[in-house]
């Protein structure tokens, strides 16, 4: 086994065994007394990605759901860029006195430490989990120039174009950059992978046909929908409520594991916030999936389910990084 591939694999182990630790924040008498003030001054909640799709939809709600709980002001900031590098940044060294969340997608938080070499930052440390927003099944959809009507036949045609097929991905290591790369491994193409900060330009590159295909949720491919972007499948184990006659991939024969996963929009806060913070900052998660607005959200996404409360979403913490890990150690991509 090569060097690289070796130091991975340890990587990986050493990454599940720390998932259980890392999830928890002791309660200590001084953040008790910390809590107990908060929150007193404005929250930001910082956004890996551009304004528009998922990740910024749901921070925008969340953010005026904890205004209203807290009566502070809850400011939304949008750093997009690297991957999401620059915005986990910003929360895994900000204090954790909950006054700095984030928001990002599940791929920045649970794949990027085996995808690269070094971060500023240590995932497994640095930062906890305080819900997780659910993404539901993504659209994979190509340009109406390309002549596929499901993913083999575009398979085919990626064979045929080995030149000049091109997968939008929003942002590097991100489901659809992973989706791309276990393609080529398994099928012999070669699509590239374009990234973007964001959806939006993403689809709009897709109308134009600079992109062939790309693979993003269901509200930021409807606003392209009819304008010469059309969907073959989509992600997860079942078919979205939005498309109910689209199959899933795994329906149309793919049986790798990654096709099958569904990802998420964790919420985040820097590891040592104390127990009581998160647990309202959770609580206004849960209580806010109930709200119309809410329930308006993932209906225009297409998403059936809801985030669950703090001890539920460390429990799923514990249980599907370690399968999104598993995926980008085996697949072997380095973005450094």
């Amino acid at each position: 086994m090569p060097d690289s591939h070796r130091s991975s694999r340890r990587q990986f182990l050493s990454t599940t065994a720390a998932l259980g630790a890392a999830a928890v924040v002791p309660n200590t008498l001084a953040q008790t007394a910390s809590a107990s003030k908060w929150p007193s001054k404005p929250i930001r909640i910082v956004v890996g990605f551009a304004p528009g799709g998922l990740t910024d939809a749901y921070a925008r709600l969340y953010a005026d759901q904890l205004a209203t709980k807290t009566g502070q002001t809850v400011v939304v900031d949008n750093r997009p860029g690297a991957g999401a590098v620059i915005a986990i940044d910003m929360v895994a060294k900000a204090p954790p006195d909950g006054y700095t969340l984030l928001v990002s997608t599940s791929g920045t938080l649970w794949q990027n430490r085996v995808l690269y070499s070094k971060l500023p930052y240590n995932l497994d440390k640095d930062l906890t989990p305080i819900a997780n927003f659910p993404s539901g099944p993504l659209v994979v959809a190509v340009s109406d120039k390309v002549p596929a009507r499901n993913f083999k036949e575009f398979i085919d045609f990626a064979k045929a174009n080995p030149n000049s097929t091109n997968m939008g991905s929003y942002s590097p290591g991100s489901y659809p950059h992973l989706v791309a790369d276990q393609t080529n491994r398994r099928e012999g193409t070669k699509i590239q992978s374009v990234h973007y900060r964001g959806e939006s330009p993403m689809w709009v590159d897709v109308v134009s046909g600079q992109l062939q295909i790309a693979i993003g949720s269901y509200q930021a491919f409807n606003t392209v929908a009819g304008r010469g972007v059309r969907a073959i499948g989509v992600t997860g184990g079942y078919r979205s409520p939005k498309l109910p006659d689209v199959p899933t991939l795994q329906e149309q024969g793919l049986n790798d594991i990654l096709v099958g996963l569904e990802g998420a929009l964790p919420l985040m806060a820097p590891a040592g916030t104390p127990e009581a913070v998160l647990k309202l900052l959770s609580s206004v998660a849960v209580d806010g999936a109930n709200s119309e607005r809410a329930g308006k959200l993932r209906e225009s996404f297409g998403i059936p389910n809801k985030p669950k409360n703090l001890t539920e979403t460390r429990r799923q913490w514990e249980h599907d990084v370690p399968i999104w890990i598993k995926v980008a150690v085996e697949l072997g991509i380095k973005l450094d």
